[in-house]
């Protein structure tokens, strides 16, 4: 959604975080005995064998779900299941976010966004990052357990990584996943699912539990996703959409899997037996459980969506005889709830529910969820990791390692005493930090702030220049705290404003009417109104409803015409406020402003947001950003999007953006123009584009001297940037997608053919070439070692030298690709099959070596089958793809594979 809502209004509510709320209803009943339950005793179950740690899983389970009458078993069935108090069962919640850092749930290092940590190429990193995730998570989840919270985002089953492919850049989710390429995106998610589980620990339990999906053919658009039925080639679905999902499963124990919203071939993923039956548990051999999309059942019989079925009770028995074995629920409840009337139908047998509920046991029994917690090693992680400067440090190397150099004549490194213009909308937006699914940064660092520290604020002028998109999406800024005064008991004006939360829900009509009398749960002072609550402000719960009251004075230090915005409902001087509004520097306006989340719009689904910004719409943008350019000597533009205009099925409409996803992948045309203005001023020009997605950065990769690409580089943004700009770190980042002039000669957005996409198979001319990414120094690649003939369904060895012909320690990541010259026609251009990266000091030489297996000689026809290939093969190792590097940036051999 629109972060300031409609330019104007100031609306009462939440900002929706590109998520569609799901309700937390639960069956009807659900904890309610059936008259025949047997009566257990806290006492008597402490025997049971499911509670003995010694037994084996599958032992603890079967003794479980025996004890458990029909109804319990169903309610067992619900992303938010509830207690079984006669056996001793807490309540748990299965939802939790951990894309990028624990989201969702109060302060966490926030790691770049997932498309960023594709851009590093580096499997140790993406561990130690999930890793110190699972770490986080592990904290918080003892953490509120302390507490007895045992809500949503506070349990240990992640619903991360998003694996699915990039492969059209209009999506808006794409941030979310690890690019284009199936390869990168396998090795990616292998190391993340281990990092999460724990895999490496050589312990008994699991750490947490990682969920790969959106399972499958999922990529776009938001719009439609809830109703598009996809029909990909045989080829393309074992060729694109399957490989990351075989590689996570055939190389980690990964224990979840989500299905997806659309249909593949006229059947709801969540429902496809092909996909969930043959493939996911034949041929790829998956033995955890699935938890659908929220909401993706109810899509099964909803006239709006699917509607492949007529009622929720067909659409619940289909999906869970396909394996669908926990729903998230969804707007009209729980879709599982009618789970009871297919038994009665017939349209189910017990034995399917037994099979679900046993799964979920399994994953709750291997975190060690009934155990004693002395038991856990995982137990003793305390709050003190979380955002701990390890995890900084952590959180800076990869920012660093994520953020590409697209094009530099020359103007970077910057020197020694420059004085530079920090101009455009995104150099003070803490939301291109974060992009989505993410958590409340520890310690974030702007982009100026970061500029600031490392040169001295003498040394920066800045100016925003322009908004993100012109006139519906204006510069609104927070009102900060050096305008806002309240009387103290005294009569004196004091800082901040008098701020009033309540314990429940009420409406600004409320509020103001004269016989309200509720007392306030908490009472202080607020600086000013510029706040995310993933937690009450009163309890720390994370799902209690509340309210917030703010009341004081307004003194602005500038005459002007402004406009508020935000999230409060506003009253000047006793009067609402809807549109502009006339205020002159130094005088005291009476200001009182209302904030409030329901239950029903639960900080479960959402996190709400209070915040309260201005325009000054006598400020003329364009004018203070040439006066900023004329003081420096070099300028520095923050420009691109943030994930406000791109991400998860928003209600947003505007040029170039429709739903979360994109019409054209162009810079907005305000920002485009004031960079032909700064770039008239014949100062050198740096770009910094922010986005998740590619953008068609035509004329600016003509004209400007430098562009970096920072996709959404987590909370130490600034410094890393800082330490780029001025060459204390050489940039190393490579592209994960392909960056297209334009999307005029891409297949429509929602034909999921693979032809001229990707990589792979496009048949154009790119801006910038996947796995492009230069540095201050080259390497230089020679002596490459292959056998000139090879067998066929052998490995292949291959070792290369590498040099750091530069002046200063880098790194490079060195990308292997095979190109099948006698294949079919339509058989990939060239396939990713191997990297590396490498650190070298100044003139240091290294050899590398890979083995690529068998299969890397393979291609997939046009039936979906694996055949294995002889004929010429080129294979190449280097800097990235063959004729976007430099001659001695590549190593290139043809062999023979008989």
């Amino acid at each position: 959604m629109n972060k300031h809502f409609l330019v104007g209004v100031i609306t009462l509510g939440v900002i929706l975080q590109g998520l569609t709320a799901c309700s937390k209803s639960a069956a009807p009943n659900a904890n309610k005995p059936d008259a025949n339950q047997p009566q257990d005793t806290a006492a008597s179950t402490a025997s049971y064998p499911f509670r003995d740690a010694s037994l084996s899983v599958d032992a603890r389970v079967d003794d479980l779900v025996s004890r458990l009458t029909t109804t319990e078993k169903i309610a067992q069935m619900f992303n938010d299941t509830p207690a079984i108090e006669r056996l001793g069962i807490p309540a748990y919640n299965w939802w939790n976010e951990s894309l990028h850092g624990v989201a969702r749930a109060g302060k966490a290092t926030v790691y770049p966004q997932a498309i960023g940590l594709a851009a590093t190429f580096d499997e140790d990193l993406m561990l130690r990052v999930a890793t110190s995730i699972s770490d986080e998570g592990r904290a918080k989840y003892h953490d509120f357990l302390s507490k007895d919270v045992r809500t949503i985002y506070g349990g240990l089953t992640f619903w991360s990584p998003n694996i699915n492919i990039f492969r059209d850049p209009r999506w808006g989710r794409g941030q979310e996943t690890y690019g284009e390429d199936p390869f990168l995106t396998g090795r990616m998610a292998i190391n993340f699912v281990k990092g999460i589980q724990g895999e490496n620990d050589n312990s008994d339990y699991l750490k947490a539990v990682a969920t790969i999906k959106h399972y499958a053919v999922h990529s776009g658009p938001e719009k439609t996703r809830h109703s598009d039925d996809y029909h990909p080639t045989r080829k393309d679905l074992f060729e694109t959409y399957l490989p990351a999902f075989r590689m996570a499963i055939a190389e980690t124990n990964v224990q979840s899997l989500m299905c997806a919203y659309n249909r593949v071939d006229g059947a709801p993923a969540c429902g496809n037996n092909e996909l969930m039956q043959e493939i996911l548990r034949g041929d790829m051999g998956f033995n955890g459980y699935v938890v659908s999309d929220c909401g993706a059942i109810a899509d099964f019989y909803e006239s709006r969506s699917h509607h492949v079925v007529d009622s929720p009770a067909e659409a619940a028995a289909w999906a869970v005889k396909s394996g669908t074995d926990l729903n998230c629920g969804d707007s009209h409840g729980n879709t599982y709830t009618n789970l009871h009337y297919a038994l009665q139908q017939g349209l189910i047998t017990e034995d399917y529910i037994d099979i679900a509920v046993k799964r979920l046991f399994k994953a709750r029994i291997k975190l060690g969820m009934f155990d004693e917690q002395d038991r856990v090693p995982y137990s003793e992680i305390g709050m003190d990791v979380v955002g701990s400067p390890k995890h900084l440090a952590l959180t800076q190397e990869a920012a660093e390692k994520s953020i590409v150099l697209l094009k530099n004549n020359g103007v970077l490194p910057l020197k020694a005493g420059v004085k530079v213009a920090v101009i455009g909308p995104n150099a003070i937006d803490e939301d291109v930090l974060v992009g989505n699914y993410h958590g409340v940064p520890v310690k974030p660092v702007l982009p100026l702030e970061g500029i600031v520290n490392r040169v001295g604020e003498a040394n920066v002028f800045y100016a925003p220049g322009s908004s993100q998109i012109a006139d519906i999406y204006s510069h609104y800024e927070p009102i900060s705290a050096e305008n806002f005064y309240h009387e103290d008991a005294n009569g004196n004006l004091a800082a901040g404003l008098k701020a009033e939360y309540y314990a429940d829900y009420y409406s600004a009509a409320e509020i103001n009417d004269d016989t309200f009398s509720a007392t306030p749960a908490l009472n202080r002072i607020d600086a000013d109104i510029n706040f995310s609550w993933p937690v009450s402000p009163i309890d720390n719960s994370l799902d209690d409803e509340f309210s917030a009251v703010w009341t004081g004075i307004l003194k602005p230090k500038k005459s002007g015409s402004y406009r508020f915005s935000g999230t409060v409902a506003l009253a000047i001087n006793g009067k609402p406020v809807n549109g502009a509004v006339n205020l002159k520097a130094g005088e005291s306006y009476n200001i009182k402003a209302i904030f409030g989340v329901q239950k029903w719009w639960p900080v479960n689904a959402i996190h709400p947001y209070g915040k309260f910004t201005w325009l000054d719409e006598s400020r003329d943008l364009e004018e203070e950003a040439l006066a900023a350019a004329r003081k420096a000597d070099v300028i520095i533009f923050m420009g691109g999007i943030d994930a406000h205009l791109e991400g998860e099925e928003m209600p947003l409409e505007l040029d170039g953006f429709t739903h979360g996803d994109r019409t054209h992948i162009n810079l907005p045309k305000v920002q485009t123009n004031l960079l032909k203005q700064l770039k008239a001023t014949g100062k050198p020009v740096v770009m910094v584009n922010f986005s998740g997605s590619a953008m068609a950065l035509n004329w600016e990769s003509e004209k400007l001297d430098a562009i970096l690409q920072a996709f959404y580089p987590g909370e130490a943004t600034g410094t890393a940037l800082a330490n780029i700009l001025w060459g204390d770190v050489s940039p190393s980042g490579r592209l994960p997608v392909t960056f297209y002039k334009g999307v005029d000669d891409l297949p429509a957005f929602n034909d999921y053919h693979m032809e001229n996409r990707t990589y792979k198979f496009y048949r154009g001319e790119p801006l910038y070439a996947f796995g492009h990414g230069l540095g201050y120094v080259d390497f230089a690649y020679n002596n490459l070692v292959v056998a000139n003939t090879v067998e066929a369904g052998k490995a292949l060895p291959i070792a290369v030298s590498v040099t750091n012909t530069g002046k200063m320690q880098a790194e490079d990541v060195a990308q292997v690709y095979i190109s099948l010259l006698d294949a079919p026609a339509n058989t990939p251009i060239r396939d990713l099959k191997a990297f590396k990266r490498t650190k070298l000091a100044a003139g240091e030489s290294t050899e590398l070596e890979f083995n690529l297996p068998a299969s890397a000689l393979t291609y997939i026809d046009d039936n979906g089958k694996t055949q294995t290939y002889t004929g010429r093969v080129e294979v190449t190792v280097g800097s990235g793809q063959k004729g976007y590097v430099k001659e001695n940036a590549i190593a290139v051999a043809t062999i023979n594979v008989q």
